[in-house]
């Protein structure tokens, strides 16, 4: 019997990522940013052998190709480097086989394969991707060479991808066009630096949509386009600096950010509808860094055209290196590929030996135990209002935590999310934690009857549940929700089980297990610098409980009512 295939798929740009996909089922996906601590850190020569290759051993396994997904940006220009570090590094079955991939449809093949639809419509909406030289899927547009995609829209069947269309740029940033030029111009009116876009989507509940009287963007079947009002407001710099200089107005801001949250929000569902008419499908699949955003994900779901739709968990720039290698395994190399996103655990293996290693040599100022009931210590230490927390397994792909580099609190408390932001976590005050629950056990603690194992979607929390459930319950109601199975998260779903037997209360807090400003936490060493630098009180690295000598002071007491289902 030969051996399985095995495709290398690397996104060379922001959030540069690697992906090994072996035969049918077999996937690791690592982001360059959680080695590194550079949040969205782009690609670089030098990153196969310094950085993936050393943390990711199946590397070194024998390769059958490499796929390579490059961006608008000029990294491509190190093309003749990268091949040269890939004939170096990898060990190749046969010559060096190694093709590109474009942007969009790196994106597409992160979404659609592992989807659980057989056929579906493909929506892709970033920033912006390839340039029309590049693009390597069939027709479907009409582009001249110095043209950009910033939006692309795919009918697909197992087997076949046809691309419908695609909204191209030129690239000026003097005049943008498309959803997520629009989002990166509102972002960076209020917030300086990249990647902030989800402090606009929390910052949006506290304004008025309405307030500066602007016009909804303009959607013109698949192209949506910014009206000179909404770029004549963003270039009021001086209106806006509140969360750069403490100077301007926060209601400016918060009005703005409601505004635009409003605009993005109606003409994506638009361009759903439009869509839906072209392919006459009921399925759908989002991808792009777009499909971050939870509010407008939870509208396209309650509002839009479509029965269901599909947000995988890596939908942003990090999750197209998997789509990388699934497009090299089943397009080029002819193969199956059974890999479904039933979780989003697909970091590399835990290394037993290197957690006891890190525990063992941690600062002075911590002490580990192995309880013989590590649940029911948890359990103690969160209903007491400690702030704890959660290492295990493979890391996460995407940018949510998802329980296995979480930050866990009791979300009864008033004063947690105020904790928890300040001096945990490093968020605004105006950003609302997530919060995770048994799949069994969240219809009647949110209006979500179904999964949402990604943590991708707001939706209401009922009245009843607001003041018990302050900690997580953002201003307009809302939650965003993770739900959890036995199945793939075995010793969260036994801790919210105690939790809630306890309590009454099947419901925490769930944050990223991160230091102020960095990204999710990857290796032991950053967990355990996360409970040293932070105001976190304990640390769950199975089998051990890490506690701090010298323990933080305990956020505010909780509610009077306890949340049981009924």
């Amino acid at each position: 019997m030969r051996d399985a295939p095995t495709v290398i798929g690397i996104n060379r740009a922001e959030g540069a990522s690697v992906c090994l996909a072996r035969g049918p089922r077999t996937v690791y996906s690592l982001q360059k940013e959680r080695i590194t601590r550079h949040r969205h850190h782009w690609g670089r020569p030098g990153d196969l052998t310094n950085l993936y290759v050393p943390r990711l051993p199946a590397l070194t396994e024998p390769v059958d190709l490499v796929v390579e997904c490059y961006s608008s940006d000029p990294e491509s220009e190190n093309l003749e480097t990268y091949r040269d570090e890939l004939a170096t590094v990898l060990t190749f079955r046969t010559g060096t086989p190694v093709t590109r991939l474009s942007h969009h449809l790196a994106h597409l093949f992160s979404a659609f394969p592992p989807s659980p639809f057989d056929a579906a419509a493909v929506m892709v909406i970033d920033a912006q991707g390839s340039r029309a030289p590049d693009f390597t899927e069939p027709a479907g547009y009409d582009a001249t060479p110095h043209m950009l995609e910033v939006a692309s829209f795919y009918v697909c069947e197992r087997g076949r991808v046809e691309c419908l269309g695609k909204h191209l740029w030129h690239g000026d940033w003097r005049e943008p066009t498309g959803l997520g030029c629009f989002y990166a111009l509102l972002t960076r009116a209020m917030f300086p630096g990249e990647g902030n876009e989800a402090k606009v989507e929390a910052l949006a509940p506290y304004g008025r949509p309405g307030a500066f009287g602007l016009p909804g963007l303009v959607v013109d079947g698949n192209r949506v386009l910014i009206p000179d009002a909404w770029l004549e407001l963003f270039a009021q710099h001086d209106r806006f600096t509140h969360f750069c200089d403490g100077t301007g107005s926060f209601t400016d801001c918060a009005d703005l950010a409601a505004a635009g949250q409003a605009a993005f929000e109606a003409a994506m569902l638009q361009i759903a509808d439009w869509l839906h008419r072209e392919t006459g499908l009921e399925d759908l699949c989002f991808a792009g860094g777009t499909a971050l955003n939870c509010s407008a994900n939870s509208r396209l779901i309650r509002e839009g055209p479509f029965h269901e739709v599909f947000v995988p968990p890596s939908p942003h720039d990090g999750g197209t290196a998997l789509g990388c290698a699934l497009y090299g395994m089943i397009e080029c190399l002819g193969e199956p590929s059974e890999f479904r996103w039933t979780d989003d655990f697909l970091g590399p293996p835990p290394d037993e030996r290197a957690i006891k290693e890190a525990v063992t040599a941690a600062a002075a100022g911590l002490v580990a135990s192995q309880p013989a009931d590590l649940v029911s210590d948890a359990v103690d230490l969160l209903e007491l209002g400690r702030v704890v927390g959660l290492h295990q397994g493979r890391s996460e792909s995407g940018p949510r935590a998802l329980g296995n580099r979480s930050i866990l609190a009791d979300p009864r408390r008033p004063g947690m999310q105020d904790f928890i932001n300040s001096r945990v976590t490093g968020r605004e005050w105006f950003h609302p934690p997530a919060s995770v629950v048994p799949r069994d056990a969240a219809a009647g603690i949110v209006d979500h009857a179904g999964p949402a194992p990604s943590r991708l979607l707001a939706t209401g929390v009922p009245e009843p549940c607001r003041a018990v459930l302050p900690a997580i319950t953002h201003v307009d109601g809302t939650a965003r929700i993770q739900t959890v199975d036995p199945a793939h998260s075995p010793f969260l779903h036994a801790l919210l089980a105690a939790f809630g037997a306890r309590t009454g209360c099947p419901v925490l807090l769930n944050n990223p297990l991160s230091e102020p400003g960095d990204p999710l936490a990857e290796s032991p060493e950053d967990s355990l610098a996360c409970l040293q630098n932070t105001s976190m009180h304990a640390l769950l690295m199975p089998p051990y409980l890490i506690r701090k000598r010298d323990e933080p002071p305990i956020p505010g007491r909780w509610s009077a009512t306890a949340v049981r289902r009924t």
